[in-house]
């Protein structure tokens, strides 16, 4: 494994989730952390954590990455020490609903779009330029399986996940020539609070997403987008699907009787 030591780490959604266990995992390599997330608190206490553990310099950043003009004056105003971003995890996204598209609920649409796509690009260009001027760095997109095949009533989501899916490829070929590496690691079912989030707080429905099998871990997932940054500087990993052996596609999943 190449030493990741000392580089800054980038993490969208770093508040929770698989983000959240990024940041773990990271620090654990002895990285620097810059931490995004709409929620100050949450990012806070795990910059506290981790800073504690692993006697590493974290910076954070409350910010909403739908908001291109935030997330503008957010980067441009970094201190110079956190100018250098070696790897960016565009982790930041979420599903909202579960419906036919001619029952779907237009803003959830739109709150998907706007982070899931819009998001990941506003931020991704705000990076990007200094890592070409420099030319090293790596992109790691967090994507999913649901961006490689769809699913009922998974519409929007699914698109989104698609766009990114496309998005990923098509900037490998922009950077062709480059150092810079782009990766796409896109989990299965994972236990994080993505359910919760997908049906508006319900707590009980959520929790039947993973009724009677063993779902990833947002720790899993974080190994995994280590272990492609951690590959020596010639080798990059293009895509990365991983699932719990529960599930063999999006909609064929393994539950035992509970």
């Amino acid at each position: 494994m190449e030493s990741l030591k000392g580089k800054i780490v980038c993490i969208t959604g770093a508040s929770a989730g698989i983000g959240a266990a990024c940041a773990e995992e990271f620090a654990r390599e002895g990285c620097n952390l810059l931490l995004i997330a709409r929620r100050k608190d949450r990012i806070e206490t795990l910059a506290e954590k981790l800073r504690s553990s692993c006697s590493i310099n974290i910076h954070t950043i409350q910010l909403d990455v739908r908001n291109r003009t935030e997330v503008e004056r957010a980067f441009s105003s970094l201190p110079h020490e956190w100018k250098t971003i070696d790897i960016l995890v565009n982790n930041a996204g979420l599903a909202r609903g579960l419906a036919k598209l001619h029952e779907g609920d237009v803003e959830d649409w739109e709150e998907m779009i706007d982070t899931n796509i819009k998001g990941l690009l506003y931020v991704t260009r705000c990076l990007l330029p200094a890592m070409v001027k420099r030319n090293t760095g790596h992109i790691i997109n967090i994507g999913s399986i649901a961006g490689h095949q769809t699913y009922p009533m998974g519409n929007v989501y699914s698109a989104t996940k698609f766009a990114v899916t496309g998005l990923t490829r098509s900037l490998r070929m922009d950077l062709l020539g480059t150092a810079i590496r782009v990766t796409s690691v896109d989990p299965g079912l994972v236990e994080t609070e993505f359910s919760r989030v997908r049906f508006h707080g319900d707590k009980e429905r959520a929790s039947k997403t993973y009724l009677g099998m063993t779902p990833l871990t947002g720790r899993d997932v974080a190994e995994a987008v280590v272990f492609c940054a951690a590959r020596p500087p010639h080798v990059n990993i293009n895509e990365l699907q991983l699932t719990p052996t529960d599930q063999a596609t999006v909609t064929m999943v393994h539950r035992r009787a509970t």
